[in-house]
């Protein structure tokens, strides 16, 4: 499958050395006539017929003779399609760079040759990162993002960078879901070689660079898109109707037919062996497997089963898996599906898709639900470790409490909703506000929780960790094309006279408090104990032991835990001073378990601890020096 997914080393421009010039390929079957042109013959539309073979594959020929002074390196150009919609311009379906014009706001594709990539020996391995701390990203430009970004990241202690909206897309406002051209980074970021420089410089760092791959649909527009390019509405999409995504007014793929199947492989395969991208997040999951794409109620697993699921997507998927392991065999692979799909994670030799692994979707469902429905004397421990650690044993989940989705417009995050409008006006370090250090308590307890109890990865987009007060909107009509919101402030967390800085400090604490136990996430999780009227929940991994207490009000003194016998010692506390908290403990103190004659066949003592209202403390197990 890896020699067969190889598309963009045949379709589009390929250099030809024994003939000494340029092919230009493009499957268009149902096309009548197409003609290339661009600024190299003075966009004369006619004038250079390209030929159909057999296939339906038309190219066309530039013999470096001709054209070695006119087809150059960043000339624009179109192909002209006759097809059973007229004649239209548009742009090739494996285009590599894509450029929109400053004053028409037209798209054109660009010739794109530049002198080979130094990649510097660059051969970085995801496989040996341990577990998966991924920082979710959208790019301002390539060039600062691998300049301010990246070194961020790094020093935040995440080793995985997941950036969105990579491929192109015309609409900015759509943040990257409605591609265009699939083989084209975004050129509003820059150029492909920054975006190569951007990972090169990231894999020196120890981070991977996984891609937001969007193979659920494409953008229906005609002008920049593939959508009906060689004049049919069944090129890449199935006929009629069941070729459109009403949900989200896009075009959908049609997963049966070998030529799309070998278009979406082969884009699998070019931005790993392109760009060394380490893997995927394979966006919209759900949509791809169900005909009727996700938006029904999975109220039996007869839904996983029946008429609905669409057997050609979960092949290609399978394939896509395969090629992507196979080439590169340390490749992550993520599914975005809410259906809880059976298989999706399991190994194709079992008879499963081959994910790596599943989105936790259900995960910042639930905090968004609890923060929205329930007071906070509601908060019931026994619920949330259920929907922290509901999953199925053998399938790694990437736990979070909050992505992208709760950051763009028209949703909130979790510190908007918890503090709202106080973020305005309260977060000075010396401004005691109720409701922001409420907010302030919570939102590191949220996250606690949440990444502490992976079976698989964390993930957190970027700007959340340190509680960003604002959402993202993307320049469109209804802002009037502003990029003021098309932002993170990262003076906010970097001024220390803010509170900002507390959450930003607790987050990358928290995560180096995950990276220092090797291979964290395949640690047994066992739960120690939970109360939902005391709002207690303890639970151990390893020789840490994690407490929390919910409660608003509720501050326990000697409260026990049956732990294994020892010492122990804090080492991370969501109350501490240096994190916004009222340092209502004393973490210098060491807590020694006290004997139980009842417990002693168990090696169980009762660890007893005071646990602050509103707070969480981990604690480790101290090692007996022999």
């Amino acid at each position: 499958i890896v020699d067969y997914a190889n598309g963009y080393r045949y379709f589009g421009w390929q250099r030809d050395e024994l003939l000494d010039g340029w092919w230009l390929r493009e499957w268009l079957p149902g096309a009548h006539d197409v003609y290339v042109f661009g600024d190299f013959n003075n966009w004369q539309r006619t004038e250079i017929r390209m030929h159909k073979d057999a296939a339906g594959v038309w190219s066309a020929f530039f013999p470096a003779a001709m054209y070695r002074d006119r087809l150059r390196h960043g000339s624009l150009y179109k192909i002209h399609v006759h097809g059973d919609n007229g004649w239209l311009d548009r742009i090739p379906a494996y285009a590599r760079r894509v450029v929109q014009d400053d004053e028409t706001k037209n798209y054109t594709a660009q010739f794109w040759a530049p002198e080979p990539f130094d990649w510097q020996g660059d051969a970085f391995d995801a496989s040996k990162i341990g577990s998966l701390l991924i920082y979710e990203a959208h790019v301002g430009t390539y060039l600062e993002f691998m300049r301010d970004i990246l070194p961020r990241i790094k020093k935040d202690g995440y080793n995985a960078v997941q950036l969105m909206a990579v491929a192109e897309h015309p609409y900015y406002g759509s943040f990257g879901y409605h591609v265009s051209s699939f083989f084209a980074p975004a050129s509003r970021c820059g150029t492909p070689e920054e975006l190569k420089e951007l990972i090169r410089r990231a894999h020196e760092l120890g981070l991977a660079v996984i891609m937001d791959l969007v193979h659920a649909h494409y953008v229906k527009n005609l002008n920049e898109g593939i959508n009906s390019l060689d004049g049919t509405d069944h090129l890449y999409s199935p006929p009629g109707d069941a070729g459109y995504q009403q949900y989200w007014d896009s075009k959908l793929f049609d997963y049966g037919k070998e030529e799309v199947q070998h278009f979406l492989l082969s884009n699998v395969k070019y931005w790993l062996d392109e760009f060394h991208f380490d893997g995927y997040r394979f966006d919209g999951v759900t949509s791809m497997i169900y005909r009727h794409h996700g938006y029904v109620t999975f109220d039996s697993r007869d839904r996983f089963f029946d008429e609905g699921v669409n057997g050609d997507a979960l092949t290609y998927l399978t394939l896509a898996n395969r090629l992507a392991h196979d080439f590169r065999p340390s490749a992550v692979t993520i599914a975005e599906d809410v259906s809880g799909m059976p298989g999706i994670c399991f190994p194709q030799e079992e008879g499963g898709v081959g994910f790596d692994y599943r989105l936790g979707m259900a995960i910042p469902d639930y905090w968004i639900k609890t923060i929205k429905e329930k007071k906070d004397e509601d908060w019931h421990p026994s619920s949330i470790w259920w929907e922290t650690t509901n999953r199925r044993a053998d399938e790694k989940t990437i736990s979070y409490a909050e992505s992208h989705d709760q950051a763009l417009v028209g949703d909130k995050t979790i510190i908007f909703r918890l503090i709202d409008a106080d973020m305005y006006w309260h977060m000075q370090k010396d401004d005691h506000n109720a409701v922001v250090e409420r907010g302030v308590a919570l939102h590191k307890m949220i996250r606690l929780v949440t990444a502490s109890t992976i079976n698989g990865g964390y993930l957190n987009f970027m700007g959340n960790e340190f509680g960003h007060p604002e959402w993202i909107d993307f320049p469109r009509e209804g802002n009037g094309w502003s990029h003021k919101y098309a932002r993170r402030q990262w003076e906010l967390v970097d001024n220390m006279d803010l509170k900002y800085h507390y959450l930003g400090d607790f987050d990358r604490e928290m995560i180096e408090l995950l990276r220092s136990v090797k291979n964290f996430q395949s640690t047994l999780i066992q739960k120690v104990w939970d109360s939902d009227g005391d709002q207690i929940l303890a639970y151990m991994r390893k020789d840490l032991v994690f407490v929390f207490n919910f409660s608003p009000t509720k501050s326990y003194t000697d409260y026990g835990f049956l732990v294994p016998k020892g010492e122990y010692e804090v080492i991370l506390n969501t109350d501490a001073p240096r994190f916004g908290g009222f340092g209502l403990a004393d973490d210098s103190v060491r807590h020694f378990t006290q004997f139980d004659p009842l417990f002693k066949k168990d090696k169980k003592e009762w660890l007893k601890l005071y646990i602050p209202a509103r707070s969480a403390v981990v604690l480790r197990k101290v090692k007996i020096k022999k």
